[in-house]
């Protein structure tokens, strides 16, 4: 579809609270664009919305889409996200109505392109990644825009805009070939584990995606990937903890937090005191040194940025850091993530019980990987299943959390979204951690406000 940005002046979205679908969003309203949209329930990212200018509706109903978007359909989009069923009322008559409908990464891909694309692909890690490199580039000279799959901490936002800047950041999301639509000049591959399988079938058909999406790297452009991941591509660099183009010469633990030194093929960058916990994290400063030396970024300025670089929400974020209590709350949803998590979790704190608190995403994952979901959450001390969160999907007969629960070897157990703040009160917990990418995160707060309670009471 040729469409024209600069003749578009109203843009519908149907699932706008999404975080991909929100930075969207706050894109068209900074161009001056009118933005409305449909999500199913309010939070805390409409309510900002709302405030920004966008014109949002809750209830899934034809007559509040705004006039002017059928009325005026060679000046409009609608956007949505993959989220939304293909039956959904507004989606379905939109359509009929001839409107220009697009995907979300079919209109990223369309924004992207105004840019020199720096795209981080990857089956996990693409989040953190994205958003280290953003703000590495935003504090130094060169600068960069940046479409975030989470909030940065840094930027309290999902988005980041520099008009001055060439360049633009930006997620290569795997689900559904989505980053096929993008054309990038940097390309970065963090992992390709089996993942969405109810789309690919098989792994072979998802590394046959990853490949197709790293042949459409600029020719004079790079990619750069992990050492584990196996892909090939003109003028690539590899990065790893022991080996690669880029690794770590010298690395050691202080106050909790890692300082290393990182080697590439031009320099070394010595005594990085790194902000952010987990050994992966570690690998994704590799990655973002490759991209940031490779447009002009010094190694001072990379070493500032990785230094003063706070991480994403919901990426292993503290809500309580004391010596008698740990709450972090964190995005993993499969099995490779959750064994990162936990590793970090028992190397920063060894004397400690800890309990994970999971919600399963998709009955298709969760049946894909059960037997590696349980391994990895085996390896807590207890664990707390909530229901499988399922997103798009219908049930699975016979997939559900008490079947995941039986194959778990640790003391755990089954219960609901309701019950759970009792219940890791009543168990005096010390580290405390919820697992997920589904709504759990809408009970990090009422958690945390409970086990501040419980813990001012206890002293």
């Amino acid at each position: 579809m040729d469409i024209n940005l600069n003749k578009v002046y109203h843009v519908y979205f149907l699932g706008i609270g999404g975080i991909g679908m929100s930075a969207l969003a706050r894109y068209f309203l900074s161009q001056r664009i009118t933005v409305s949209g449909y999500d199913l329930t309010p939070s805390s990212m409409t309510k900002a919305l709302e405030q920004e200018g966008a014109d949002i509706h809750y209830r899934e109903a034809i007559e509040l889409i705004p006039p002017k978007i059928t009325q005026e359909k060679e000046f409009s989009l609608v956007i949505y996200t993959p989220a939304i069923p293909k039956q959904h009322k507004e989606l379905v008559w939109l359509k009929n109505e001839g409107c220009r409908v697009l995907k979300r990464s079919e209109a990223l891909g369309l924004i992207s392109k105004q840019f020199k694309t720096i795209a981080v692909s990857g089956t996990h890690g693409k989040t953190t990644t994205s958003s280290m490199i953003a703000h590495v580039l935003n504090q130094s000279s060169v600068g960069t825009n940046a479409f975030l799959g989470g909030v940065s901490t840094n930027l309290g936002s999902n988005i980041l805009l520099n008009e001055k800047s060439p360049y633009v950041v930006v997620e290569a999301d795997e689900f559904d070939r989505s980053f096929l639509t993008l054309s990038p000049y940097i390309t970065v591959t963090t992992s390709t584990d089996a993942d969405h399988l109810d789309i690919y079938g098989n792994h072979k058909e998802l590394l046959g995606a990853f490949q197709q999406f790293v042949k459409q790297t600029a020719a004079d452009g790079l990619f750069i990937s992990h050492e584990s991941v196996d892909l090939t591509g003109d003028n690539q660099l590899k990065y790893g903890l022991k080996n690669g183009d880029i690794h770590v010469a010298d690395i050691k633990v202080e106050d909790g937090h890692f300082v290393f030194t990182a080697k590439t093929t031009t320099s070394q960058i010595e005594n990085i005191q790194f902000g952010v916990s987990g050994l992966h994290n570690v690998e994704n400063a590799l990655a973002t040194i490759g991209v940031c030396q490779a447009v002009g970024v010094s190694d001072k300025e990379i070493k500032k940025g990785l230094e003063s670089y706070k991480g994403v929400k919901r990426r292993f974020e503290y809500h309580i850091q004391t010596p008698e209590k740990i709450f972090i709350d964190d995005y993993a949803h499969h099995p490779r993530e959750i064994n990162a998590l936990i590793s970090s979790v028992r190397e920063l704190f060894p004397d400690k019980k800890i309990t994970g608190v999971f919600q399963p995403h998709l009955y298709s994952r969760t049946k894909d990987f059960a037997d590696d979901f349980a391994k990895e959450l085996s390896k807590l001390d207890q664990t707390i299943l909530l229901d499988i969160y399922p997103a798009r999907e219908l049930p699975i007969e016979g997939v559900d959390s008490e079947w995941l629960r039986s194959k778990l070897t640790n003391k755990s157990k089954l219960i609901s979204k309701e019950e759970l703040v009792n219940d890791l009160v009543n168990d005096k917990n010390e580290v405390v951690l919820t697992i997920g990418a589904g709504d759990i995160d809408r009970l990090v707060e009422p958690i945390k406000e409970a086990l501040l309670k419980q813990h001012a009471i206890e002293k």
